[in-house]
């Protein structure tokens, strides 16, 4: 990343320190992966792109997520348990029997997955998010919440060895 634009994100991000990744990408003109590169390992951890599987294989066993698309300034948003998911046709194909998430992920369209840790609205979010080449979301999924708002601590641990696991293999 440019110096240039490094500074100008380091700058955006300590004058508007409540504005998503995605809102600082938006009034930068640059990619949200570019805005996540800016910040330090304390908020954002990088997985390879190779294990991409084994982690959407994981998160089915994690309890109720929200699962976020954003196309076109529009927003989609699941909340529920993140489907199972086999590899066929070229694709990552999720599977829920009844109502709930369904799609065919392309797996090889993800360049990068960040692990971010940080506020949000006021209140500590964690969330995974998969990248394609030029820094795009493909979507992304955040830890859940209880009935008061609080995240779910089973799962906020289970993230937290992911980040422990990340950093052992690097």
């Amino acid at each position: 990343m440019k110096n240039e634009i490094l500074t100008r994100i380091q700058t955006a991000i300590s004058e508007s320190p409540q504005s998503s990744p995605a809102q600082l990408a938006k009034s930068l003109n640059v990619s949200e992966a570019c805005v996540l590169m800016a910040l330090g390992s304390e908020q954002v951890n990088w997985m390879d792109k190779a294990l991409a599987q084994e982690l959407l294989e994981e998160l089915p066993d994690w309890g109720a997520l929200t699962t976020i698309v954003q196309l076109a300034g529009n927003v989609f948003e699941f909340k529920g348990a993140f489907p199972k998911g086999k590899p066929g046709h070229g694709y990552y194909n999720l599977y829920t029997k009844g109502e709930g998430l369904h799609g065919h992920l392309l797996l090889e369209s993800y360049q990068h997955i960040a692990l971010v840790s940080r506020p949000l609205r006021g209140r500590m979010s964690h969330c995974i998010c998969f990248f394609d080449a030029e820094g795009n979301t493909i979507f992304k999924v955040y830890l859940g919440r209880d009935k008061q708002g609080e995240l779910l601590t089973n799962q906020v641990e289970r993230f937290e060895l992911l980040k422990q696991r990340l950093a052992e293999t690097a």
